[in-house]
């Protein structure tokens, strides 16, 4: 069977902003304007189609990043709605890892909002061409040309305006379209008869300014030599060229087109989907992908080709009510049949995969065959985790993992029966093989079940969908913050582990070296041992005791992190000697060479941005500092003050209660993780003492 689109005319993209700007408003528009859906689903009335757990429509979020696929000018769209809210960063992460493209979208009020940002820098890292939507510019105080110039700040001097509106607030009509210099307005019951008439005379000039701005972005960006010559001559380039241009910027990542319009009121979303079809990458128009050959380490790379060597990375796990275990996959080349076997690179397994789905969110169809640049998921497969390289059996290649960001809240959680204890083995493992920054340990001299996320909420949609999904009653303890431990100073010392009993003895001797590293930077185990003065098979037994003994700290049993450990000597005894041995022997080692390496405790330092009415300033300010916060900057944005701090996470808990009633429910904040910092030596003791 031959694919239905070709790659040329398939476009893989993301739904990316902050928490509230209209990223599933957009996308519902999207389904209506494109006939997936015949109705248009309401966030605010519980009713979106892409928010279809029953968590997301209660509190009118996004969870999940949900997959779906849609047609417009004869162009196949996969796209993926992603969650605005920091708590999960993951499904935003792993989104942007496998599309070409995102459409990032902006409240027309607030401009470029923490997350934004956030979410900005990670596009970047993953080098995602995208274009921008001003949202919600019917919206009380909404402003174009200040949310234009927020990006233009704070993101990228790359952004092109495309569009712009004609007239804001409850005046909004339309958008002006800058290359073709007129009006369209989008009109029937749901904006779905796009207009186009000449602009009106109040708003010429102001066309005629943003037009000389879009083609000097244009020229700027030293794409066509050409126009750039025009430019400078004072003539004006053709409409073709400049689009040429444009799309040929938008792939280098170094034009980003900007469209406007208000999804809820239903205008700009058309011209938005014209702008991801005419500018934003196919598959076949971006570098092969990379990956390296497990065996030679050799670096090799695949084309986004039907009869190229199949290659796919599973982005996300999925557990359906249903037809069980879900995995999502990005086909990065060749073509994969149902009923077919594939490697599992990552973990050096076989799959085999028996049916493959084209998602609609919640809603499935069953397809025989996917090809490169699709976007499907298939059921069963037994040892496929998020991140793994599925590929050809004969042409092995692992592809680029993706990295997640370590949990920083962690609570205590116990089932409330005999029956549930079972039940809630089971479902945790289901979560957390779903979610890789939710993590379950079980504390070994408690016996109590610990688990990790990325916040307040994160912990409290997983425990909600641990009780609803799996039928589990649980109790939950206070949430806990994520400490950790490091060192301050180089330190050596030896374990030696000598026991003789009757019969055969047990004997291990190391010494190590140790050496802070800076923040982030991990844990390092460097072998000089030289000469066999240890032999080659214990050593790893010494690196696992001493990896063991990292889990508990010296301080108060937090992980230890930040430093190497260089196991430069030792000595063995030719009968006595034994792995064990040299595990325990390590673990004493690594103990004691920390105790004489000033050890401290880090805590989780999170990025805080409050936005409150002028007269509650003070209180915030006081309170922020009262919780041992640092405040950054405050700004304004429309009758309102930002408040940007750095504040220790352990002070966070709670704080959006408290900032309601300190603020009479009008101020709202966003938080997150920065990075780890030293904790003070009064906090140190009442963490000790527990009471932290």
């Amino acid at each position: 069977m031959a694919r239905e689109y070709p790659i040329e005319k398939t476009r893989d993209i993301g739904i990316i902003a902050h928490i509230d700007a209209g990223k599933t408003t957009v996308s519902e528009r999207v389904l209506f304007y494109t006939g997936v859906s015949y109705k248009i689903g309401e966030v605010h009335e519980g009713e979106a189609i892409m928010d279809w757990m029953e968590q997301e429509r209660e509190r009118g979020i996004t969870i999940t990043a949900a997959a779906t696929t849609c047609f417009w000018r004869d162009h196949r769209i996969n796209i993926i709605d992603t969650p605005g809210h920091i708590d999960f960063t993951v499904e935003v992460q792993r989104s942007l890892r496998v599309l070409d493209a995102g459409v990032v979208i902006f409240d027309g009020v607030a401009g470029v909002e923490p997350q934004s940002e956030t979410v900005w820098r990670q596009a970047d890292k993953y080098k995602v061409p995208r274009i921008c939507f001003i949202n919600k510019l019917d919206r009380m105080g909404a402003n174009f040309e200040k949310s234009l110039a927020s990006i233009h700040e704070r993101l990228t001097p790359f952004a092109v305006p495309l569009t712009i509106p004609i007239g804001l607030e409850s005046e909004f009509e339309g958008v002006i379209d800058l290359f073709e210099m007129k009006a369209t307005y989008f009109e029937g019951e749901h904006g779905e008869k796009l207009v186009v008439k000449e602009i009106p005379e109040k708003f010429k000039a102001d066309a005629e300014k943003w037009r000389k701005i879009m083609i000097e972005k244009i020229a700027e960006s030293e794409i066509d030599d050409e126009i750039m010559e025009q430019y400078l001559n004072n003539q004006e380039p053709s409409i073709e060229a400049m689009k040429k241009a444009l799309r040929a910027g938008c792939l280098q990542y170094k034009l980003v087109p900007v469209y406007c319009g208000s999804a809820l009121k239903n205008k700009g979303v058309q011209t938005m989907l014209d702008g991801v079809v005419d500018y934003l990458p196919s598959p076949a128009d971006l570098p092969p992908t990379e990956g390296f050959n497990l065996k030679t380490h050799e670096k090799i790379t695949r084309e986004a080709k039907d009869d190229a060597p199949f290659a796919a990375l599973a982005f996300k796990l999925q557990t359906d009510p249903y037809v069980g275990q879900l995995t999502y996959f990005r086909v990065y080349s060749g073509h994969l049949d149902a009923g077919s076997y594939v490697d599992n690179v990552t973990t050096d397994t076989k799959e085999r995969i028996g049916r493959i789905l084209r998602m609609h969110a919640n809603h499935r169809e069953e397809v025989k065959e996917v090809f490169a640049g699709d976007i499907a998921a298939t059921i069963g497969l037994k040892n496929t985790h998020t991140g793994d390289t599925l590929c050809d059996p004969d042409h092995p290649i692992i592809l680029e993992k993706i990295e997640f960001p370590e949990p920083v809240i962690s609570l205590k959680i116990e089932p409330k029966t005999k029956a549930d204890q079972e039940k809630m083995g089971l479902a945790l493992k289901r979560l957390s093989d779903e979610d890789p920054t939710f993590r379950i340990k079980s504390d070994q001299e408690t016996m109590e079940t610990i688990i990790s996320g990325m916040g307040e909420l994160h912990l409290d949609i997983i425990v909600d969908r641990m009780k609803r999904e799996f039928n589990v009653g649980a109790t939950v303890g206070k949430p806990q913050v994520a400490y950790k431990e490091t060192i301050m100073t180089e330190s050596e010392a030896e374990g030696k582990y000598i026991r003789q009993s009757g019969g055969r003895g047990q004997y291990g001797h190391v010494r190590v070296r140790l050496v802070p590293k800076e923040r982030g930077q991990g844990f390092e185990f460097i072998n000089s041992i030289r000469g066999g003065v240890i032999p080659q098979e214990f050593i790893p037994a010494a690196e696992k005791g001493i990896k063991e003994a990292m889990e508990r700290g010296v301080v108060a049993g937090f992980p230890l992190v930040d430093f190497s450990v260089e196991l430069y000597d030792g000595s063995y005894h030719e009968v006595d000697s034994s792995e064990m041995a040299f595990k325990i022997a390590g673990s004493m080692a690594l103990q004691e060479g920390v105790k004489r390496a000033k050890p401290i405790i880090l805590e989780p330092i999170m990025k805080v941005e409050v936005v409150t009415p002028e007269k509650f300033l003070g209180e915030v300010i006081g309170d922020l500092n009262s919780k041992r916060g640092h405040i950054l900057d405050i700004g304004d944005r429309y009758n309102l003050k930002i408040v940007d701090a750095k504040v220790p996470l352990s002070e966070m808990f709670g704080y959006v209660t408290s900032l309601r009633s300190m603020t009479e429910g009008r101020a709202t904040s966003t938080m997150e993780f920065d990075r780890y910092e030293r904790v003070p030596d009064n906090i140190t003791q009442l963490i000790k003492e527990g009471k932290k």
